[in-house]
């Protein structure tokens, strides 16, 4: 039987899903109210009528459900509950039979778990709302790793991952870890986790087996985004720190190559250190490298593209009614004159494309690289009863001149792909690197934002 402190947890992340949706009430009404009490019974009452099982029944595959380790049905459940196109509330009774009739008939009755068809109703419903890789449910221990990544440092193979079409796909890598050492790229599919096939699993499946206590090992089947060749690639699991903000300057230039690898909490006063010793250092140029950046914190994303604009918005932000609410730059930044140039991927995501986009909009900076994810949603997260959360879009984020990137991203102005067996150089590689070496590297990308930088200020210092 499911328990109470299951189906009040399931309601509450109702009631935060329909209270984001512009018009539609956050508590529910009379009818509501007598259809949840409605419910309540047949989920409590041992001898509840419900329809028996057809003759004949078809099996599909949801490849976006969120099911979580319950059978795909879970997903389906989740999205019946709130697609209604006649209704402006969920609709419990149908929902009610649907879990009576999978705990009446289900043939593995260990399976019917209380916990995991709540999660996996929960995640149903987050993922009908069609914000594929970004609204989410997360599960208390999915929480607790969220934490402990906002704070810098991660346990696993150091990957982050969405979902795109029904598939597990690496958004990017992250620096020094395990998953970037192996060659994993960003649009790189998982097809198998420990040899077991994933199609179908919801994200927090697919996260849970791949994470892992750091010293262990686990084996991941990968479909190359590039090349289109699978390959197996046995992972260490590893107990990092990030360092999210490193630079060096290019062998052979006046020309600062910054790293910027996550957004998170303490990333501005570490950039804030590297553009006073890029300046001290009397460098004239500096390439803002945003590339297999995955996001992170929007007051982040702020206060460091704030460093190199002098003015105006960073983004504006679209709310559920289409109010748009411009935020502006913070004055105070330490660059707003230094020549830059930003280069980025399809591993660009969220807060990376916020920077990307403010600096290209206002003609600040040209972008060089390849089109970025498309992440364009504010995340909010909610907290349940038991611990768990939904990170809910409330927000679509629009860059200062009101373009929309979300599904789409942002395309460079300096389009530059790299083959699939490249990773793009690091500040790190380059403390040991020669001027030449530099100019015969295999990361097109970063040359050619060195060239677009150089003659950025030639036309700077060229007379008029």
């Amino acid at each position: 039987m499911l328990c109470k402190r299951s189906m009040t947890l399931f309601t509450r992340a109702q009631r935060c899903l329909v209270a984001q949706r512009g018009p539609v009430r956050a508590n529910l009404d009379p009818a509501s109210a007598s259809e949840l009490n409605w419910v309540m019974d047949i989920i409590f009452t041992p001898h509840a009528t419900v329809a028996g099982p057809p003759a004949r029944q078809r099996r599909y595959s949801w490849p976006l459900a969120l099911a979580f380790c319950c059978g795909l049905s879970l997903g389906w459940l989740g999205a019946m509950g709130c697609a209604s196109a006649s209704k402006t509330e969920p609709d419990f009774r149908l929902m009610a039979e649907a879990w009576k009739t999978i705990q009446r008939y289900y043939v593995d009755p260990s399976g019917v778990q209380p916990t995991d068809l709540t999660y996996g109703a929960i995640s149903g419903m987050v993922d009908a709302l069609g914000d594929t890789g970004h609204s989410t449910f997360l599960t208390p221990e999915m929480v607790k790793e969220l934490n402990t990544t906002e704070r810098g440092e991660f346990k696993g193979v150091g990957i982050e991952i969405q979902m795109k079409n029904g598939r597990a796909v690496v958004v990017a890598p992250l620096d020094g870890s395990p998953a970037q050492k192996a060659g994993l790229q960003p649009g790189d599919q998982i097809l198998k986790v420990a040899g077991e096939d994933i199609a179908d699993w919801p994200l927090s499946r697919v996260v849970d087996h791949i994470s892992g206590r750091a010293g262990t090992k686990v084996t991941l089947t990968i479909q190359e985004a590039r090349s289109n060749r699978t390959r197996e690639v046995t992972l260490v699991r590893a107990s990092i720190k990030l360092h999210d903000v490193s630079w060096h300057r290019l062998p052979g230039t006046a020309t600062a190559h910054l790293r910027v690898a996550s957004f998170d909490a303490g990333v501005t006063p570490d950039l804030k250190k590297a553009l006073v010793e890029i300046q001290r250092d009397k460098l004239t140029g500096l390439i803002l490298d945003l590339r297999n950046n995955p996001g992170g914190l929007l007051d982040e994303a702020v206060s460091v593209a704030s460093q190199f604009l002098g003015g105006g918005n960073v983004l504006l932000a679209k709310d559920a009614k289409g109010v748009v609410d411009a935020v502006p730059v913070e004055k105070g930044g330490l660059a707003t004159n230094l020549p830059v140039v930003v280069l980025v991927n399809e591993g660009s995501a969220s807060a990376a494309e916020i920077v990307a986009g403010a600096l290209q909009d206002s003609r600040r900076a040209r972008l060089v690289g390849e089109t970025t994810f498309g992440t364009g949603t504010v995340l909010e997260r909610f907290k349940l009863s038991d611990g768990s959360a939904l990170l809910l879009a409330v927000e679509e984020w629009l860059t200062p001149q009101g373009r929309s990137f979300w599904h789409q991203g942002l395309t460079p102005e300096v389009v530059v792909s790299l083959p699939a067996d490249v990773n793009p150089l690091l500040p790190v590689a380059e403390r040991s690197m020669t001027a030449e070496q530099l100019q015969h590297s295999d990361d097109a990308q970063l040359l050619a934002a060195l060239r677009a930088l150089n003659r950025q200020t030639q036309l700077t210092r060229s007379p008029h």
